[in-house]
């Protein structure tokens, strides 16, 4: 199913990893407790600006900042949106 949500200009929409929900040692964190996810897979890119071309391309694993971007949820799933300077990598 083609997702129907196209991001403008240089924002890009990022499909977030799940937080991790057991430690190393093997206890489970509770929902309270878990950090928000700064990683995850590029699943839209808008055109870029005259000035400034797209790096990031559907399909990367990306890091970004913690405050970085809005959450949004679409059919279901969480999502972000944010401007392609917010991503710190490409992994």
């Amino acid at each position: 199913m083609a997702l129907k949500i196209q991001p403008l200009a240089d924002r890009v929409l990022v499909q977030p990893e799940e937080a991790e929900t057991k430690t190393a040692s093997g206890l489970y964190i509770p929902d309270s407790a878990k950090e928000k996810p700064q990683q995850g897979k590029v699943v839209a890119v808008g055109k870029g600006k005259e000035d400034h071309k797209m790096t990031v391309k559907v399909g990367d694993s990306v890091l970004y900042g913690k405050y970085a971007g809005s959450e949004l949820k679409f059919d279901g799933k969480d999502y972000m949106i944010m401007r392609e300077d917010d991503i710190l990598a490409i992994i």
